[in-house]
């Protein structure tokens, strides 16, 4: 049987452990490095001393990601512009899981980025990846009554901020062409049709290529935005749709055919509700790398 420091038994349970990472610090480049220094400890461990694979390996990939998190939280606070994950390439299986697909999308991602660490691993460890307050205790190095009060306190937290939104699959592709039609054709009108009144459209240029430094909200605001844009610079753009973090996305290549933009569209009905668009360069390195998710 497979235990301790066997790379088999890190393989399979790489998609969860990279789920786990990655919610934990909204980066795609830091939850590789941390499962590489998780992988290094696991190497190490005789498998005498490891009895849940599972539960052992999730404990060190928390605890690494959580000291990782502590020393980012300064540069990000120091971000030139609008702060967004880094947006991930999905399996269309991970649509299919209502609470993964919740877990990963730029909306939740954000709220997460307003708890402090520790209350972002106890609410993702219980209410993501079901583990209960006396595990979640052992991974952080909490008594049970701390955890128990970090966790009703980070539910509290995510449930005054966070807004679910949905949309079946058929009417995401008719309204994101309708989008992409209106955006090309320069037709405002066409494109607020499609807007929520309260859309938000949130730019990550990272202050290394353009982008708004702040959120652009409203049906009227943000379809202005955006034909001023396609009037800048789409000329020899082309377009491409993907999935990314669960989601409807499109993918922006300069004439270069280099990857430019993930704008990740989020959908309430048939109306768009959320744009969030990356475009520093730094986080689209590995964007179009297919991610397996696993809770």
């Amino acid at each position: 049987m497979l235990g301790g420091g066997e790379p088999e038994v890190f393989d399979r349970l790489r998609p969860l452990l990279f789920t786990v990472a990655y919610e934990l610090l909204g980066s795609a480049a830091d939850a590789e490095d941390v499962l590489q220094d998780s992988y290094i400890r696991w190497r190490d461990v005789p498998a005498a001393e490891v009895a849940h694979p599972r539960a052992y390996l999730t404990k060190v990939v928390t605890r690494q990601a959580l000291n990782h998190l502590r020393t980012v939280q300064r540069r990000r606070e120091e971000y030139v512009g609008s702060w967004l994950p880094e947006p991930i390439r999905t399996e269309h299986d991970a649509s299919h899981d209502v609470l993964l697909t919740e877990s990963v999308s730029m909306a939740m991602l954000l709220v997460l980025e307003t708890l402090g660490p520790t209350e972002r691993a106890v609410f993702l460890l219980s209410e993501v990846f079901g583990h209960s307050l006396t595990e979640i205790a052992d991974m952080i190095d909490k008594n049970d009554a701390a955890v128990r009060q970090i966790a009703h306190r980070a539910r509290a937290h995510v449930r005054s901020r966070h807004r679910r939104f949905a949309a079946d699959n058929a009417t995401s592709r008719a309204v994101i062409g309708t989008f992409l039609t209106a955006v090309r054709t320069g037709d405002v009108q066409a494109l607020m049709d499609v807007l929520a009144p309260d859309v938000v459209q949130i730019s990550d240029g990272g202050g290394k290529v353009t982008a708004a430094r702040r959120p652009v909200t409203g049906a009227a605001p943000v379809a202005n935005y955006l034909v001023g844009l396609a009037r800048k610079g789409l000329a020899g753009m082309t377009f491409e749709f993907g999935e990314y973090n669960a989601l409807p996305a499109l993918l922006l290549f300069d004439s270069d055919g280099k990857l430019d933009t993930v704008l990740i569209i989020e959908l309430d009905g048939e109306r768009i509700a959320n744009l969030y668009a990356v475009r520093n360069p730094d986080k689209l390195g590995s964007a179009q790398t297919l991610r397996s998710l696993r809770r």
